[in-house]
């Protein structure tokens, strides 16, 4: 993909592109049946969009995705940090 591509998308979201691929790059071979891997994830991506995720939150997300089988997406975090 172009830089350019990348650059706009920081200027407009304020996230670094390094940290997502990183953080994708991380995902490949994580187990999500771990609940402290999922915590893990779940606390990287609140960091990186700069969203804190209270306590209640981050165990509904973990019991969604290690007891409910879900499956963990930026666009399932997302709507769950987002949702009030």
């Amino acid at each position: 993909m172009d830089n350019h591509f990348f650059k706009n998308i920081e200027k407009k979201t304020g996230v670094n592109m390094k940290d997502v691929f990183d953080l994708a790059s991380s995902l490949q071979n994580a187990n999500f049946k771990d609940e402290d891997t999922v915590r893990g994830v779940i606390r990287r991506v609140s960091e990186i969009a700069n969203k804190p995720v209270s306590q209640e939150m981050e165990d509904k997300i973990v019991d969604s995705i290690v007891k409910d089988g879900k499956s963990l997406d930026f666009n399932t975090i997302n709507k769950m940090i987002n949702k009030k």
